[in-house]
Formats: structure tokens, sequence, C-alpha cells
């Protein structure tokens, strides 16, 4: 059930991906919006304030990790934000690395769309 609407950016180099998975965030209530790599992807973040930032490591121009680095040195607009990483590794180090890299939670492709929901909320 949803609580609130929140405004979702994808960050997915990947288009069929960034667009499936922005389509099921719109399903599940919320709004959602892409950038295809990181340097775009900083500067929507900047544009839209968003809630929820789902962010792919491997991105081309700025990698997830140093994406989500500077979103947190910015994040002081309105507050926290939640970062989430997606990728397709999913060992401890690979989750440790997301997790001093400022992601909130770690999310191994492809998305369980379950668990992203209540991430959601």
């Amino acid at each position: 059930m949803l609580n609130e609407r929140k405004r979702v950016l994808v960050i997915e180099d990947n288009f069929d991906s960034a667009e499936t998975l922005a389509a099921m965030v719109d399903m599940m209530g919320h709004e959602a919006h892409t950038a295809h790599d990181g340097p775009s992807g900083i500067v929507e973040f900047s544009r839209l304030n968003p809630a929820v930032v789902l962010l792919d490591i491997g991105l081309p121009g700025l990698s997830g990790f140093e994406v989500a680095q500077q979103l947190r040195s910015i994040q002081n607009v309105n507050g926290s934000i939640k970062i989430i990483a997606l990728t397709g590794y999913g060992s401890d180090d690979d989750r440790e690395r997301t997790k001093a890299a400022g992601f909130d939670h770690h999310l191994v492709k492809p998305v369980d769309f379950r668990v992203l929901e209540k991430l959601l909320l």
C-alpha cells in the first residue's frame, strides 16, 4: 500500500532497463524520471530533488560510486535522500563498497520488484 507518492530518479545506462524500471516505479504510484549516465544523473538530481535514487554502478562518465558520493554532498536541500544501488554484483565486498560510497541499499539485478516496492515506502 502506498503511503506517500515519491519522486524517484532512475540512473541506468541501459535505456530499456531504465525505462522498464521507471514504468514499474510509476505503476507503484510514484513519479519516476530517468538519466542514462553519471553526469546527467547529477544534473537531473539537482533539477528534480528526488526522494529516492535508483543508481546503477557501471555508468559512463562517472561510476555509480562517484555519483553517490556527489549526491550525498549536495543532498542538503531537502534533507535525507535514499540511494539504492542497482548492480550485477552481490558479494559482501560489493555491498561494503556501496555502503562506503553512501548507498542506503544494494539490489542485485534483475531487481525483485517486491523488494523495491518495500524500499520505496
